[in-house]
């Protein structure tokens, strides 16, 4: 079993140490989305899509699963973190 992440960084910190010194707006208009956009990804107040991973892998040289995965294990980190019912496993098909 793999090991997971407790307090995984949330995909903007990440982002925001890639671009460290860069111009915000300037790798928004490079990547083709909104100033403001790139911006909430770097504030934490928005995730990395699908769509954004593959944008940023093409402007950074990374791998778009790079992004995606650290945009999957924060969001568990954050689901774990919260209060579930009790949920019974299903019983098997007829």
């Amino acid at each position: 079993m793999a090991t997971e992440m407790h307090n995984p960084s949330h995909p903007g910190d990440v982002l925001r140490e890639f671009l460290e010194g860069r111009n915000i707006g300037e790798v928004a208009a490079h990547i083709g989305v909104s100033r403001v956009m790139l911006s909430k990804i770097l504030n934490r107040r928005a995730g990395v899509s699908a769509e954004m991973s593959l944008r940023l892998s093409a402007a950074l040289g990374t791998s778009p699963s790079l992004w995606f995965d650290i945009q999957k294990n924060w969001e568990f980190a954050q689901a774990r973190r919260k209060k579930l019912p009790k949920i019974a496993r299903l019983a098997a098909a007829a």
